[in-house]
């Protein structure tokens, strides 16, 4: 309880300096009647769905939406809120040189009254979060991008040269709302016609019943050389309460089942060989490796104990920080990591090709695209689904399609 009336004091401050512009602005009743009407309504249903809520019970639509929609409005408020307070920067010295100056004359009002221009241009740099949060909740959630990158390699296997996979990573079943969308995403995929799909982890976010509406989905999809997928963090059900361990044992089986039914091979702490011509290359997966607190059921030892040094190789491991941690560094050389995990945090400012920014780069040192170290590269794909907030502002789901050449990058 004390906690909760420390959020809505804190909140309540930022509230009503943010409305001193919106007052400054507009002087209707009605209008300054309806902010505090759609803020009351907006908190008052984000505390009904969070007092007492237990993330290990379970995260309902209602949560993710209570949780945007407060989303939606604190940050305008707090940019409105840092307008407001750069102004009062310099009013305040105003008000003290006018109360030893001017004394009685003031009558009390040694503030200078709030210049519009201020206000309107706090409200205006407000409005540009607000209609990108609204929109990333709305529309950019299932806003897929196909992002198509060309990799080269001098010892790539020349039968597999012009080879092309697609990457998906972070379905997230549970949170998605709108079937005809994620029906239209597969379509997608399956039309860049790649040689194989790879997953790489969290299909779900708890329970594997959350995948089942979308068996029949994600079973569309088609590729010559086949499905493979690794698990993620989420996948194992550890955020969520069970009635025993069995029960939670069994959750994991039944999505392992699932996935194959749907048409993926699970790699888990494993490899396979895929063959063209002569040539191969190994397929690499490992189990969930997180640092920070997160699972560390991977195994990169024992999931390349079948193939040799020699091998041309493509590990797929959910977390970019297990490539950081542990397989640049390993006495195997790996071509090519392929990651998620990280969201891309769903919400930075990105200019493909020029420029990318999201405040999740302070966690993680790869957290989007493809990045180079010591001869090998990692692609961290930005996720197909989303989780909590129910939306992406500026980071867009990703479908990824690599191509594979031999030789060297000239250009």
């Amino acid at each position: 309880m004390l906690r909760w009336i420390i959020f809505l004091a804190i909140f309540g401050v930022i509230d009503l300096y943010a409305f001193q512009a919106f007052k400054t602005v507009s002087k209707n009743y009605w209008i300054q009647i309806l902010y505090w009407l759609i803020t009351a309504l907006v908190i008052g249903n984000f505390v009904f769905h969070y007092y007492g809520f237990n993330r290990r019970d379970g995260f309902s639509h209602a949560h993710a939406y209570a949780f945007g929609f407060f989303i939606a409005i604190l940050v305008p408020k707090m940019i409105l809120l840092l307008g407001m307070f750069a102004e009062d920067v310099f009013r305040l010295p105003q008000a003290i040189y006018r109360y030893f100056t001017e004394g009685d004359t003031a009558k009390g009002n040694y503030f200078a009254t709030r210049r519009q221009f201020i206000s309107k241009l706090a409200m205006g740099l407000a409005a540009i979060p607000l209609a990108s949060i609204i929109y990333g909740i709305y529309r950019g959630k299932y806003n897929y991008k196909v992002l198509k990158y060309t990799l080269h390699f001098e010892d790539l296997p020349g039968a597999f040269d012009g080879y092309k996979l697609t990457q998906i990573s972070d379905i997230h079943s549970g949170s998605f709302d709108n079937m005809e969308k994620v029906k239209y995403a597969v379509d997608l995929i399956n039309e860049q016609k790649s040689d194989v799909i790879l997953f790489t982890g969290d299909m779900v976010n708890n329970k594997v019943e959350e995948l089942v509406p979308y068996k029949n989905v994600f079973n569309k999809l088609k590729a010559k050389d086949g499905l493979f997928s690794v698990l993620g963090n989420h996948d194992y059900g550890d955020y969520v309460t069970w009635d025993s361990d069995e029960a939670k044992h069994q959750n994991l089986e039944d999505l392992k089942s699932l996935q194959k039914e749907i048409g993926f091979t699970v790699l888990l702490n494993e490899s396979k060989f895929l063959e063209k011509n002569g040539d191969r290359i190994a397929l690499v997966g490992v189990e969930n490796w997180g640092a920070g607190g997160f699972k560390k059921a991977g195994d990169l030892k024992k999931a390349s104990q079948n193939i040799n040094e020699n091998d041309f190789k493509i590990l797929m491991s959910h977390d970019p920080s297990h490539w950081e941690k542990e397989v640049i560094q390993d006495d195997y050389h790996y071509h090519l990591t392929l990651s998620g995990h990280t969201h891309g945090m769903q919400f930075g400012i990105e200019i493909p090709g020029w420029f990318k920014w999201s405040p999740v780069k302070w966690r993680y040192k790869y957290w989007a695209g493809i990045y180079q170290e010591l001869g090998q590269y990692i692609n961290v794909n930005r996720g197909f689904g989303y989780l909590a907030f129910p939306g992406r502002v500026g980071i867009w789901p990703e479908i990824t399609v690599i191509e594979l050449k031999k030789g060297i990058n000239n250009a």
